[in-house]
């Protein structure tokens, strides 16, 4: 599930936003002025920000420097604002803005923006290591590690492991990871759950406690079992 903040102080838009996306899966939050949108941001972890230009308190591109340039926020920033010129749009990426759609939009082209951003960080999260508790995960040596331990998968596993990773500790749904690694042309509907059976046999089985967790009727997550128990 991907959790977006609106920051947007038109109350018709916003409900149009939350009633296209809701039923797809997507978490919302919302802010209706630019210091209440820069406090859940700063507190908050978000996969796409969609931010008004024109809000009361502190406008979109005041907003998005200080996410920037004083919070070191990368999270991609899809502006939304009535003004259309080259200037407007130019101070709008100036401002650290990843795309920028004039109103009215269309919610269906403003979901293939959002899913594009959302691509393109995944995409640039896919050429770094990453590392949830003891487990390690490289994707250039295509190595994998759990408490100094090499661990061994097929290409499909290796795929599978480094998406719940990348979310971590966001729960990603079935759907969510069958999409990612093979597109429209699933195998099979049992083929995410047996990928998902020898991943843990690597990972989980020869240690004493379990890192790939199944949420029932959402989906798998990877915990880091030491946060967990002094949670």
């Amino acid at each position: 599930m991907y959790k977006i903040l609106v920051i947007e102080d038109n109350p018709d838009i916003v409900a149009n936003i939350y009633a296209f996306f809701e039923p797809k899966g997507f978490e919302l939050d919302n802010a209706h002025n630019g210091y209440s949108g820069l406090t859940l941001a700063s507190n908050n972890r978000y996969d796409v920000i969609l931010l008004d230009v024109m809000l009361p308190g502190m406008d979109g591109t005041q907003l998005c420097k200080k996410l920037r340039e004083e919070l070191h926020d990368k999270t991609p920033v899809l502006m939304l604002t009535a003004r259309d010129t080259i200037l407007d749009k130019v101070a709008g990426f100036d401002s650290g803005a990843d795309d920028y759609l004039v109103k009215p939009f269309s919610l269906v082209e403003l979901e293939c923006r959002i899913k594009a951003l959302i691509r393109r960080t995944e995409d640039d999260h896919f050429a770094h290591s990453i590392a949830v508790g003891a487990l390690s995960l490289n994707n250039s040596e295509h190595t994998i590690m759990r408490d100094g331990q090499s661990l061994k998968l097929t290409p499909t596993g290796f795929k599978i492991l480094h998406i719940l990773m990348s979310a971590a500790p966001r729960v990603v749904s079935k759907t969510e990871i069958e999409e990612k690694v093979w597109g429209l042309d699933i195998p099979s509907s049992d083929a995410l759950r047996t990928h998902m059976h020898s991943v843990r046999a690597q990972v989980d089985k020869p240690f004493d406690t379990p890192m790939i967790v199944t949420v029932p009727g959402v989906g798998y997550q990877v915990v880091d079992p030491n946060k967990s128990a002094s949670a």
